[in-house]
């Protein structure tokens, strides 16, 4: 098999952390050339995030503090794939808790890695369409403080090219819902 197609061999794998959100490993490695090393990587089970637009065309956004970054980012409604939960499950359930819509319509719009040099968490991205406002929408997590914000497509698009702090699977998920938005 010529080099770049044989995978290392694991020789040592070593559970450092288990968290509730994911667990972080170091393994140990043989690579096709021989060379033996360690690597770092976090275990995550995986995400669902939904992009969704109102009959009026407007776009649902959270606005929410990330303790990693120190600040709020603008980002699309996402949550945690729980254990036994399908992906499109997973976000059903956390848009109507982070923005207090639920979604009638549907659509996969993709899926793709998020950080796979040192994370095989996976976004999986939906379209959400047909919006209902909840009466009683459920209680945030006590550990959210979360703020809706609804744009225009164009805004979003105005807002990444200014540079605002959005993360980057709200900006991928938008670039793969654009050619079902009227823009």
């Amino acid at each position: 098999m010529p080099i770049g197609r044989e995978l290392p061999q694991l020789l040592k794998q070593c559970l450092l952390y288990k968290g509730r959100k994911f667990n972080f490993e170091v393994n140990r490695l043989r690579l096709p050339n021989k060379a033996e090393g360690e690597w770092e990587c976090i275990r995550h089970p995986g995400g669902s995030l939904a992009v969704p637009v109102t009959s009026e065309g407007k776009l649902i956004l959270v606005r929410q503090y990330r303790f990693a970054v120190g600040g709020r980012l603008l980002e699309f409604p996402a949550g945690t794939v729980e254990a036994n939960e399908d992906p499109l499950q997973t976000i059903q359930r956390e848009i109507e808790e982070e923005t207090g819509y639920h979604g009638q319509t549907w659509e996969k719009l993709g899926e793709f890695f998020l950080a796979p040099g040192y994370s095989d968490e996976i976004i999986y991205a939906y379209l959400a369409k047909d919006l209902q406002k909840l009466d009683n929408p459920p209680a945030q997590e006590a550990d959210e403080d979360i703020e809706t914000v609804l744009m225009t497509p164009g805004e979003l698009e105005k807002a990444i090219a200014q540079g605002e702090q959005i993360d980057a699977k709200s900006i991928c998920s938008f670039m793969l819902a654009r050619p079902f938005l009227d823009m």
